[in-house]
């Protein structure tokens, strides 16, 4: 598992969007989630693993949103139509009955949206879970680190097609943030820097950030 800093440009590259545009995120309000769809076991593991990513920016999860009382909603299903029985999910997400119609269509079994609040900081996630062959043999550990990971900061759609930023610990089997991206995920909480941002400057200042923790986490290794 390499220990190596992200450059500017791959930091640049993990949050442009689709459309070639810089868009850096982050939650501008503490997460207060809730999961649908599991048991209560799995709910607890679940979490408990979500919890392990947000300790990476110094944060823990709330009880509650003030005003939203949940502002990140997990979702399970078996099968997509099943969220058509979900109440006023349909009013939660824009277009809903096409969004399903595409989730069908392409195979896909996850998808994220997100809302922000006036400073552009993330204020809702809404995420969508089909249980599917391939996640039925993910374990509950690496699929709460890896959603987690992808919920905590606004990424670009393509940020990870061909780097992960996950990782399994081959010593204990247990799956964490890959130290580079954990470095960048703290430093994008940095208060000293803006809750978002559109300018690709933007990155070069994440970067070196990231850098600086990056060294002192390995030092206090």
């Amino acid at each position: 598992m390499s220990d190596k800093p992200l450059s500017a440009g791959r930091v640049e590259e993990v949050f442009t969007a689709q459309d070639g545009t810089y868009r850096f995120s982050r939650w501008g309000r503490p997460i207060a989630p809730v999961v649908f769809g599991i048991d209560d076991d799995t709910l607890g593991y679940l979490k408990d693993a979500m919890a392990s990513v947000l300790a990476v920016a110094d944060m823990q999860f709330a009880e509650t949103d003030p005003e939203l009382g949940a502002n990140l909603m997990m979702f399970f299903c078996q099968d997509w139509d099943e969220l058509q029985m979900v109440p006023n999910l349909d009013q939660l997400i824009p277009d809903f009955e096409i969004l399903l119609a595409s989730l069908k269509r392409s195979g896909a079994n996850q998808y994220r949206t997100f809302s922000f609040d006036d400073t552009g900081a993330i204020q809702v996630c809404i995420v969508l879970m089909r249980y599917d062959e391939h996640m039925a043999d993910t374990p509950v550990q690496t699929l709460g680190v890896g959603q987690m990971t992808q919920c905590i900061l606004l990424w670009g759609e393509e940020a990870f097609e061909d780097e992960s930023p996950i990782a399994i610990v081959p010593q204990n089997g247990m799956c964490i943030v890959k130290p580079g991206y954990a470095a960048l995920i703290k430093a994008a909480y940095d208060a000293s820097l803006p809750p978002s941002a559109t300018d690709a400057s933007h990155a070069m200042r994440l970067a070196a950030r990231a850098k600086l923790l990056l060294e002192d986490l390995v030092n206090d290794a």
